[in-house]
């Protein structure tokens, strides 16, 4: 008797396993679907709005013309400029955040201690929260004043101020990656070189970092889309006067300032200058994904896997 009701037991918690297994199995499904039916819906609109620009403006003025004045008459809708800010401010932030954020890493991960590492890279990731409208403001409260006392020329804004808050802004992401790449790298391949009589040094450069060079370069591309994709520091900072310029102590505008001068609510919706905002959206969208995909490949292709 005790043994029957002991499987009867057994079968009930089973049998009731089973349906929460099934509850849980359609609710990751169903949140799959909504993630899926979102980026759908988004791509959807962007082109659709895309679409209905382009039957107004010529495709090959907007790629390959110098001149962008959608809100003027006569109107010009040469996407370049915007195309030169957004990539102005995306090499110049990277030339600061790439090399300082996989230093600290190499330091984090290989040289500093647990006590130094666990007040550092808070300290690091700290800069991740701090809200993007904070650094436009700390750019053209506190970058730009001490630039144009240096270089008395500069604009009041301009692209220097914005290069720098946005490689601030994207160091953490750079560090944070490369660093969890670095100690990824099994500490057998470290001691292995250590016997061959290599250097700390030596095993970093040449053990440590070819061995987690996927992901440092693929925090590198994160990091870059993460830049052409800023939005308020750059808005605040780099002005917004669309030219095709490698000054950067000039104003100049980027794809996503535009979109938030147009989305300000002074341009009619349905207007030529409105749907402009959807194509801007689109080359932003393909850039960004573009990018993607290159990380996704390099993490492919140069990934190594231990055992």
């Amino acid at each position: 008797m005790d043994t029957t009701t002991e499987g009867i037991a057994n079968v009930a918690v089973h049998s009731y396993n089973s349906v929460k297994e099934k509850i849980i199995e359609r609710y990751l499904f169903v949140c799959a679907l909504i993630s899926i039916f979102v980026t759908i819906s988004i791509v959807l609109v962007l082109l659709s709005e895309t679409v209905s620009f382009f039957r107004d403006v010529s495709i090959i003025e907007f790629l390959t013309g110098t001149r962008w004045a959608p809100t003027y008459t006569p109107s010009h809708f040469g996407v370049l400029p915007l195309i030169n800010g957004t990539l102005l401010i995306a090499i110049g932030s990277s030339i600061i955040a790439l090399p300082v954020g996989l230093t600290s890493a190499i330091y984090l991960s290989e040289y500093a201690n647990e006590r130094t590492r666990g007040i550092v890279k808070p300290v690091i990731e700290l800069l991740a929260g701090i809200p993007t409208v904070v650094y436009g403001c700390f750019a053209v409260l506190f970058v730009t004043p001490i630039i144009r006392k240096l270089i008395p020329e500069t604009e009041i804004f301009n692209a220097a101020s914005a290069c720098i808050v946005v490689g601030i802004m994207i160091l953490p992401m750079v560090s944070s990656l490369s660093e969890d790449a670095i100690r990824s790298v099994p500490h057998t391949l470290r001691e292995g070189a250590y016997a061959l009589g290599a250097t700390k040094y030596e095993v970093t450069t040449r053990v440590v970092l070819p061995s987690a060079l996927s992901g440092i370069l693929a925090s590198f591309i994160l990091a870059i889309s993460r830049a052409i994709g800023e939005t308020m520091a750059v808005t605040l900072a780099a002005g917004a006067t669309p030219n095709i310029t490698l000054n950067i102590f000039e104003s100049i505008q980027t794809m996503t300032a535009y979109i938030v001068q147009v989305s300000l609510g002074d341009t009619p919706a349905g207007s030529i200058a409105y749907k402009s905002i959807f194509a801007i959206g689109m080359v932003l969208f393909l850039m960004t994904f573009g990018m993607n995909l290159v990380s996704q490949w390099i993490r492919s292709r140069y990934r190594e896997v231990y055992e």
